[in-house]
């Protein structure tokens, strides 16, 4: 078994050809969004949604919130130096609301993000987050807050946020967290990427199809 930097670990399948990811703890350092609500068109506006792939959706994040109208930097966390390492966002109520973009996801992933540490999500925000392997944890308002300020002093301090544990510890604190029974299975047990899944399991698909009447070589 291996662990790679963002805290995924591959473990052969049972019975499979080959591994399957899991995904049960990630370590990085921090981001702090504050704001409840934040939608998906914040996240990713909709003008960035006309593409064939979801290859370079990152430098698009939070674009409106980031850019003014002539392009030029405004305040915002992920236009700061100190946070362009980050792996780990922490955010407040609601996060991902509104529409069921999975861009939203897709852009944050690709603009560094693995795990989200927050309040509560938007429910088929966070179904998209877990087909990509990213855990979207919660706590309540004043572990957020207290999680978002030490970001905010602390940017290169690690955030270890462990799906099995269902804890996230960062500087001498460790707080607990909640994560959805389904989710945490889904990572835990490998089971979040149903491509992989089958391709770690080849021969049993197979093997299937050969004893299906109606399928021929």
């Amino acid at each position: 078994m291996s662990t790679d930097d963002s805290g995924a670990t591959e473990a052969g399948a049972d019975g499979g050809d080959g591994p399957v990811e899991t995904v049960e703890h990630v370590s990085g350092t921090g981001v702090p969004i504050r704001g409840n609500d934040i939608d998906t068109d914040q996240i990713i506006p909709a003008r960035f949604m006309k593409v064939v792939t979801f290859d370079g959706l990152g430098q698009f994040a939070f674009f409106d919130q980031r850019f003014d109208d002539d392009d030029e930097l405004k305040d915002h966390p992920m236009n700061e130096e100190r946070f362009q390492e980050a792996s780990v966002m922490a955010v407040n109520a609601n996060f991902g609301c509104g529409s069921s973009r999975e861009h939203a996801p897709q852009a944050l992933q690709r603009w560094g993000i693995d795990a989200l540490v927050g309040e509560s999500f938007a429910e088929i925000f966070a179904g998209n987050c877990l087909a990509l392997g990213i855990p979207t944890v919660t706590a309540d308002s004043e572990a957020i807050a207290d999680l978002q300020k030490f970001v905010e002093d602390h940017p290169d301090a690690m955030i270890d946020v462990d799906v099995a544990a269902e804890t996230v510890r960062y500087g001498d604190r460790e707080i607990d967290v909640t994560v959805d029974d389904a989710q945490r299975t889904a990572l835990v047990d490998g089971e979040w990427d149903t491509t992989a899944l089958m391709r770690s399991n080849a021969g049993v698909v197979d093997e299937t199809a050969r004893a299906l009447p109606y399928v021929d070589d």
